[in-house]
């Protein structure tokens, strides 16, 4: 076996979603103010990443980092070519989201029912029920939606999740209209073996092409989790610049894979995403030295102390 056979099932060319502006932001402990999202969101677009993740239209008082997400949007001078979802929890959310032209919205859901009612305070069911008229009334305005799945391998209440139960949720999201459905191994526990199992199951009721990968790094997987979904057929890979993110109902759980790393990995492969890794790297030392932490990207700090 040669080198080009071993990744020969590997797309030749994947798109990275950005989620750092939002699901990177939103759990970490110092706030960004409005101009400063602007400022990182347009970066990346800049950069050449074709899907920035702008904000999130959930109450103030449970993510208080995303608060003013609608004068993001006003604010925002949006490229040509590049999608800026927001996350919409309901149909109020989602009426203010278009109020301010958001043109792609994504809905969340879980995996497992203790982490359901702690994140959204409510079941499985129930937020499927509750995302079923926002999903319809999005794409009767032509807005695109997207679905995530989170705890896809474990969750810190209820331990392994079944792939089984990813591949119901996923199923259902796909069915009421998501065009695309993300994977998150939200509190990255999981390993090549465990993500092949899930993505197994979830293929098996899912279009491959309508799946995403979103991994964390709590254990330092995310990136070997990413290959794995790769090699299954994957080409969308959610990652956060600078390894911004986490989860806050998880103790330990670190953030999302670095944008960086996985740049650096699929350049290093041949494998096209379109996006200058050195203006990803300048973007990521920029919001961390406004957030007062340091880049969790590995990639990131390599290309620095070369540079210096």
């Amino acid at each position: 076996m040669t080198a080009s056979d071993l990744f020969a099932s590997v797309a030749p060319e994947v798109a990275v979603v950005e989620v750092g502006p939002r699901d990177g932001l939103q759990n970490e402990a110092n706030r960004l103010p409005v101009e400063g999202r602007v400022r990182l969101i347009e970066a990346l677009a800049t950069a050449g990443l074709p899907v920035v993740e702008a904000g999130s239209f959930v109450s103030p008082k449970w993510v208080p980092q995303m608060a003013g997400s609608d004068e993001v949007l006003r604010r925002l001078s949006r490229r040509a070519g590049v999608r800026y979802p927001v996350l919409v929890p309901n149909l109020q959310g989602l009426e203010a989201a278009l109020a301010v032209g958001a043109e792609e919205i994504a809905v969340f859901g879980a995996a497992s029912e203790s982490f359901s009612q702690k994140n959204i305070n409510c079941s499985i069911e129930a937020s499927l029920d509750r995302f079923r008229p926002v999903v319809a009334r999005a794409r009767a305005g032509q807005v695109r939606v997207r679905g995530y799945v989170s705890c896809v391998v474990g969750c810190p209440y209820e331990g392994a999740v079944a792939p089984a139960a990813v591949a119901e949720v996923a199923s259902e999201l796909f069915a009421m209209g998501c065009f695309e459905v993300s994977l998150g191994d939200t509190i990255g526990v999981g390993t090549p073996k465990k993500i092949a199992a899930m993505l197994e199951a979830v293929m098996a009721e899912v279009p491959m092409a309508t799946l995403a990968i979103h991994a964390h790094d709590t254990y330092g997987q995310g990136l070997a989790n990413v290959l794995t979904a790769l090699e299954l057929g994957v080409r969308v890979v959610d990652s956060s610049v600078a390894g911004l993110g986490g989860c806050p109902f998880a103790k330990g759980a670190s953030g999302n894979v670095a944008t960086e790393d996985v740049i650096y990995m699929l350049d290093g492969m041949g494998v096209r995403t379109g996006v200058d890794l050195a203006m990803v790297v300048e973007a990521g030392r920029e919001i961390c030295a406004v957030l007062q932490t340091t880049s969790r990207s590995r990639a990131a700090q390599a290309c620095r102390s070369r540079a210096q």
